[in-house]
């Protein structure tokens, strides 16, 4: 399975997935196949470039291919992904809602913590500044002399 999510974080072997995808939904008929030029063109990448994601596709057990002649037709082959989603199921069932709330209210007391913390250092700062201010108009203007 490790396998399998290493060929399907490459952007562009997803996309190649979805493609098949949608030509599946699309089709009831060649089971949704799509030749190496049809994706060459969706995809508006080299024809080299497509068949090197699809051997890897092809490797991984992601997709079919049946020959006609030159022509290659690519269709979804649905096994592995249904093993990961076997695996991916309890996953899915646990309740990310509490998980969620307790995140939000632990991020609001920070909130909370991070306001009483500038404004603690915005008292400090204004106090300082009101120090000096009146401790540099009370001081007396020194007379510089040069030394001729």
């Amino acid at each position: 399975m490790a396998d399998i999510f290493g060929v399907v974080a490459d952007s562009t072997r997803r996309e190649i997935l979805r493609i098949l995808l949608e030509r599946y939904n699309q089709s009831n008929t060649a089971g949704g196949e799509l030749s190496v030029s049809d994706i060459v063109d969706k995809l508006g990448l080299s024809q080299p470039t497509v068949s090197k994601h699809l051997k890897v596709l092809r490797e991984a057990g992601l997709v079919g291919v049946r020959e006609a002649g030159q022509h290659r037709y690519y269709h979804l082959d649905y096994a592995p992904l249904e093993e990961i989603e076997d695996w991916l199921i309890p996953f899915l069932s646990v309740d990310f809602d509490a998980s969620a709330d307790e995140i939000a209210a632990e991020t609001e007391g920070l909130k909370q913590e991070q306001r009483a913390f500038a404004a603690a250092i915005g008292k400090a700062f204004a106090d300082t500044s009101f120090q000096m201010a009146h401790a540099v108009k009370d001081a007396k203007p020194r007379i510089w002399r040069k030394n001729d």
